[in-house]
């Protein structure tokens, strides 16, 4: 189990990775039980493996390898031996610095990172395949933009620290209205000026 308690974010229940979690989780099979299991709620083994389609013996072991560094857990409401699988956590946190010099788990995120990627790609692209069909407000409201900023490393960290307290606020704001949906709520920054990168004393 991860030598620290669960964290609270913004009411947002979240595990901060370590090397062991880290590279525990990033494996194609487990990533997506995780986010199966915090999209859709708690579930077995054998109803993830037909969503998921794999064998329900991979998965069993693969949820075993998530359970032991405590990001997901048996609800204990299982039948005989089929067990209820949750996530035991709302979201995981990390910063690429927790890993630096450890070329395992160095490898082991950027995996991760670029996995989360193409899942992105993937469900975006499932919207867009059905938005036609959507009424015209959720069309307005819903897609994607970019935008350009200027900022030093602290600074970029004050913007997101902002950003994640608007998402916060939001959170449950449409808890129990019918018209409300889940929405997934993606950002990402990157430097424009790939070629210019910033000697350590001006980081």
């Amino acid at each position: 189990m991860p030598s620290e308690p669960p964290l609270d974010t913004h009411g947002l229940t979240g595990l901060r990775l370590d090397a062991t979690s880290l590279k525990v989780l990033a494996h194609p099979l487990r990533s997506r039980l995780l986010s199966t299991l915090r999209r859709g709620g708690p579930a077995t083994a054998t109803a993830l493996a037909t969503t998921l389609g794999t064998n329900s013996g991979a998965t069993s072991y693969h949820l075993r390898k998530l359970e032991s560094v405590g990001l997901v857990a048996d609800t204990g409401e299982g039948k005989g031996k089929r067990r209820l699988w949750r996530a035991a956590t709302e979201s995981h946190q990390y910063e690429p610095s927790d890993f630096a010099g450890d070329e395992d788990a160095e490898t082991a995120l950027n995996w991760l990172v670029r996995d989360y990627t193409r899942h992105f790609s993937e469900q975006f692209e499932r919207w867009l395949d059905v938005e036609a069909a959507w009424p015209p407000a959720w069309r307005d409201a819903a897609g994607m933009n970019d935008s350009y900023v200027i900022a030093t490393p602290a600074q970029l960290q004050e913007m997101k620290a902002e950003i994640d307290d608007v998402i916060a606020r939001y959170r449950r704001v449409g808890q129990g209205n019918p018209a409300a949906r889940r929405l997934a709520v993606y950002s990402v920054t990157y430097p424009l000026d790939l070629d210019r990168i910033p000697r350590r004393e001006d980081a």
